[in-house]
């Protein structure tokens, strides 16, 4: 037993919470622990938004791995392949090195990347929203944007550049269009060129109805909020075509724009299909214990895994953080239970409800079904999202302090550049640092 080694794969809520349970479900000395992941951070996901506006540093939303994960080695690098009859994966580390690692158990946790649709233009004009980089990077790029506004004397151009076009009205989208107009309004305030001149933010969906998965009352909230900041709400409305000059509406309307915030969805992350198992809807099959059919030392969860939802039977649970918490912990306990230490579960959901940031002092929540608006939401929302967080949350709550008292920073930081965060993941990747 002292041998056995548990390797995760991805540090994301799921393969976090899964490695952070191994180390108190597991007896000391039990077994070795190893986390593989890019970074040596956890990425709080749900507060990116909040980074991209300026309210956050984004060292708020990053938190350390090793510093929350005593007891677990932490191997930096990108899984390529995995052979599960030998029980060894391979990975590419930061400098482009390949090396393998062995392993007696294995928890796959690899979480997803962005879903392309086939639009013309949109893999190469549009920006995600999914890490870091891509948050520093619309930053600086919304700022870039009001600043070439204010130099330029063409009406057309101006219009262009202060016109955001954010598609998909889930979480990620809502909020990124909910906080968009008060950036942008701080920004054009230190532009006396800008006065008068119309910012235009818009949300476009092609659900029937503002986040279309929550309950109907939340997305009513949701909808009056953003439209009584001047959002531009256009539901079961996309986009045909996206260039450099802007986007053309599945109505056929021309929008003249520099700035398309993709936020469609999410799709499983390509290592599942390197994998060459058996999935459902682009996620690998498990059963309701987590593990992988016809490899019992294999374990699946988050929005990696087809996790069966036993409350809603034929159905699989949604890829959300929520469900990526909970099946995280599942699978370490399941993973302990087979090699004997507890017994294997089977995961059953509860919903405890749904949080949405809306900027300011809205939000919309609905904690335990009930359903809320305003300022109790936003401190249901707030709260919640400091418990949830595994670190930084004295400093994430002085960053919030300081946004409430003083005026937000507004300046280009110019750490990112777009090459750095292409929209498409099977793009070329740029060039890698080396010693």
């Amino acid at each position: 037993m002292p041998g056995t080694r548990i390797v995760v794969v991805g540090g994301g809520f799921a393969g976090y919470h899964a490695a952070k349970e191994l180390t108190r479900t597991l007896p000391a000395g039990a077994a070795e622990v190893v986390l593989v992941n890019p970074t040596d951070y956890f990425l709080y996901l749900p507060l990116l938004p909040e980074v991209a506006a300026g309210i956050l540093d984004p060292r708020r939303v990053s938190v350390s791995l090793p510093g929350t994960l005593p007891g677990v080695r932490l191997v930096l690098g990108e899984v390529t392949g995995v052979d599960l009859d030998g029980r060894q994966l391979t990975y590419t580390d930061p400098e482009d090195r390949t090396a393998t690692l062995g392993f007696d158990r294995l928890v796959l946790a690899a979480g997803s990347v962005h879903k392309l649709l086939p639009i013309p233009g949109v893999a190469e004009h549009a920006h995600g929203f999914r890490g870091v980089p891509e948050a520093l990077y619309l930053r600086d790029h919304v700022t870039r944007q009001i600043e070439l506004a204010a130099a330029t004397d063409d009406p057309k151009e101006r219009d262009a550049r202060c016109t955001f076009v954010v598609v998909g009205a889930g979480y990620t989208g809502t909020e990124v269009a909910a906080q968009g107009p008060a950036f942008t309004r701080a920004l054009a305030a230190r532009h006396p060129e800008l006065a008068g001149q119309p910012i235009r933010w818009m949300l476009l969906d092609v659900a029937p109805r503002v986040l279309p998965e929550l309950d109907e009352r939340l997305g009513r909230t949701a909808d009056r909020v953003l439209r009584e900041r001047g959002v531009d709400v256009r539901m079961e409305t996309s986009i045909d075509e996206a260039d450099a000059e802007g986007v053309t509406l599945t109505t056929g309307e021309s929008v003249p724009a520099r700035t398309l915030v993709w936020c469609v969805g999410v799709r499983p992350d390509p290592l599942v299909d390197a994998m060459g198992l058996d999935t459902e809807q682009g996620r690998l099959v498990v059963d309701t214990r987590l593990a992988v059919p016809g490899h019992p030392d294999v374990f699946a969860c988050g929005d990696a895994a087809a996790v069966p939802d036993l409350t809603r039977p034929g159905k699989l649970t949604a890829m959300t953080a929520q469900h990526a918490v909970r099946q995280g912990k599942l699978a370490a306990r399941n993973v302990a239970a087979s090699l004997g230490h507890g017994q294997a579960k089977a995961y059953r959901h509860h919903d405890l409800g749904f949080v949405v940031d809306l900027g300011a002092r809205q939000a919309a929540a609905n904690p335990l079904r009930i359903p809320l608006a305003g300022l109790p939401a936003k401190a249901v929302t707030r709260g919640y999202h400091l418990m949830s967080m595994p670190g930084n949350r004295l400093r994430t709550g002085v960053d919030w302090l300081l946004d409430t008292l003083t005026r937000r920073q507004t300046v280009q930081l110019g750490l990112v550049r777009s090459a750095a965060v292409p929209l498409d993941t099977s793009a070329p990747e740029v060039p890698k640092i080396r010693r």
